[in-house]
């Protein structure tokens, strides 16, 4: 006989997830324990207190088990965190939302890097701070659009080597 595996996708808040709402309606028919999954999703989305999570549930409908699959938040989520904001800048071209260094922008490139479209670190770089411009922060106190065309010129070139290597 073979298990009939479900998988439920939910977008919760990071270690608040609670046994009602949309959890309660998508795995209660699955005959799991409602609140240890939630509890389990809780535990494993902790570090994450604050942003949207996505979690995948894979229940075995047969012996009603499960799997989770923790997602990243979204690369806008992981740069407010960085900065310490809820929220992007209510004008992004005012550079008013913080300021990044250039090793948190390599950290949530660490962290995203499975999702973005860059085919190198640098190029993956790249995009995460052209989040950062779009949330109206600025990156080692630039403009991001200039410390683009740094990164691409080479200027940091080392830099991100040395760190993409230490963190692989």
């Amino acid at each position: 006989m073979s298990s009939e595996k479900v998988t439920v996708d939910l977008l919760i808040d990071g270690g608040e997830a609670k046994p009602s709402g949309a959890i309660a309606p998508q795995l209660g028919p699955t005959g799991v324990n409602l609140g240890q999954v939630v509890a389990d999703i809780n535990k494993a989305t902790a570090d994450y207190k604050g942003m949207k999570v996505p979690v995948k549930v894979i229940v075995d409908k047969k012996t009603r088990t499960y799997e989770l699959e923790i997602g990243i938040p979204p690369a806008s989520a992981l740069i407010m965190k960085e900065l310490g904001i809820s929220k992007g800048s209510g004008t992004p071209q005012k550079r008013d939302a913080g300021n990044l260094t250039l090793e948190q922008i390599l950290s949530i490139t660490k962290a995203k890097r499975p999702d973005l479209l860059g085919a190198s670190y640098k190029t993956a770089a790249l995009e995460i701070i052209g989040t950062a411009q779009s949330l109206g922060a600025t990156v080692e106190g630039m403009d991001p659009r200039d410390i683009q065309k740094k990164i691409q010129a080479g200027e940091y070139d080392e830099l991100i080597e040395k760190w993409e290597s230490a963190n692989a």
